[in-house]
């Protein structure tokens, strides 16, 4: 086989799974989610722009902007697996070994690129409305956490099988870290640390280093939530 024809069969490949796994992050609720992302969005800034009281700084906005994210991320990690459930797509995936691992590995990269855009979009309205900010660190700074509680939704969602059941055990997780984020300000345990808050009683290159090990945790987290996931889905009798 010529080297023009293996390049021309990967291609080939590479747009059929990109082909499904975007009918599958944009299957059903998705635009619901993203609409509701949106118009949180658009109403707390608002409301911060109108507000005579409100000093909109970089670490507000990315207050503003993580929520939008999560909202975007959660419906296609939560309710993928589900969907190739109910499609009985998934029996067709697990009757091709190595290739449903490519299937689900592209979407959840897909997923990523489609946030991380969504993100620059608002980011650039949050410089435009409210005060200028880093776009493109912004955005960086924000995938960490955003990608973590996706990882944790798609590994949830290959136990429970159920989308439903995988919101309310991510809502409780994610209501537990952000309960414990006043008490873990200043930890690098802080799930939603915010690199743009600087404490006035730490030196700035203090706070850099605890960042760094903060997302380099975060990172490490999501990649084995990730193959947690994958692992899962090797049981065959789960799923069909």
């Amino acid at each position: 086989m010529s080297r023009r024809k293996r390049v021309a069969d990967a291609a080939g490949v590479v747009r059929k799974v990109s082909a499904y796994n975007l009918k599958i992050i944009f299957a059903n609720k998705f635009a619901w989610f993203l609409l509701a992302a949106f118009i949180f969005f658009l109403g707390v800034a608002a409301i911060m722009f109108f507000s005579s009281d409100s000093d909109p700084s970089a670490a507000s906005v990315y207050y503003l902007l993580i929520f939008p994210g999560l909202l975007v991320i959660f419906y296609p990690t939560a309710f993928g697996i589900q969907n190739d459930v109910d499609t009985r797509m998934i029996e067709t995936l697990f009757g091709i070994p190595d290739y449903r691992y490519k299937v689900w590995l592209a979407r959840v990269a897909l997923i990523w690129v489609i946030v991380f855009a969504i993100l620059v979009v608002l980011t650039v309205l949050s410089s435009v409305i409210l005060v200028r900010v880093p776009v493109i660190r912004m955005v960086y700074q924000l995938m960490f956490p955003i990608f973590f509680v996706g990882s944790l939704a798609f590994m949830f969602s290959t136990v429970v099988r159920s989308g439903n059941g995988t919101a309310v055990i991510i809502v409780i997780i994610g209501v537990g870290f952000w309960f414990a984020t006043e008490v873990l300000s200043k930890s690098k345990w802080n799930l939603f640390l915010n690199p743009f808050a600087v404490p006035t009683d730490i030196s700035e290159a203090i706070w850099a280093g605890i960042v760094f090990d903060n997302r380099v945790m975060i990172a490490v987290g999501s990649a084995l939530a990730v193959l947690a996931g994958l692992y899962n889905l090797q049981r065959r009798e789960k799923f069909i």
